[in-house]
């Protein structure tokens, strides 16, 4: 399948002259969505969800594996410096503390699931809801067994499942829908105005 651009390429066109200059900017930026995500909190069942997983999926899918994880793994450069870009930081801890606390797992999720979708992406699948649906769930399934498996670590396989994952399902779910529904709705948006 040859693919079209990917959104991040419709937006701000790569060029020689840049590229360095463009990357770095749209990782930043996207460390920025990535800290709001998950400050924010959404009233949800059976607990609050922050809007974290949405973004890791929305920008891998707009950016592509390599930005998409280079973006990730600026995103827990931060965390691990003491900045206070995570869920619950600067409340619960920062840094190397906080990110080998329970998160982990999850975190580690997160630069798997960017590598997963980004591929999805630039293979053409940003333009085909149910494709790429299907591997936003998979990258959502990634991100809860990484946490769950490194969580178990700490209090227990099934405390950890019950407590970790089983919570989150629903909420987690419904983000790669919403992801799923906006990247070719995105796409097609672009694509109708280029």
């Amino acid at each position: 399948m040859t693919s079209a651009p990917l959104i991040v390429s419709r937006i701000w066109p790569e060029n020689r002259a840049s590229r360095a200059l463009r990357f770095i900017a749209l990782a930043v930026l996207g460390t920025l969505l990535l800290t709001l995500s998950a400050k924010i909190k959404v009233p949800f069942y059976p607990v609050p969800m922050t809007m974290q997983t949405f973004v890791v999926l929305g920008l891998a899918a707009a950016y592509g594996w390599r930005l998409g994880l280079a973006t990730v793994g600026l995103y827990l450069l931060e965390g691990a410096l003491g900045l206070p870009v995570f869920t619950g930081t600067p409340e619960r801890g920062i840094g190397l503390v906080y990110m080998t606390g329970p998160t982990l797992g999850y975190l580690v999720g997160f630069c798997v699931a960017a590598v997963m979708v980004g591929l999805a992406a630039e293979r053409g699948l940003d333009r085909r809801p149910f494709a790429l649906l299907a591997v936003m769930l998979g990258a959502v399934a990634t991100i809860l067994g990484l946490g769950w498996a490194w969580l178990a670590t700490l209090i227990g396989p099934e405390t950890a499942f019950t407590a970790g994952v089983v919570p989150f399902v629903l909420g987690d779910v419904t983000k790669a829908a919403l992801a799923a529904a906006a990247v070719p709705a995105v796409q097609g948006l672009l694509g109708r105005r280029g």
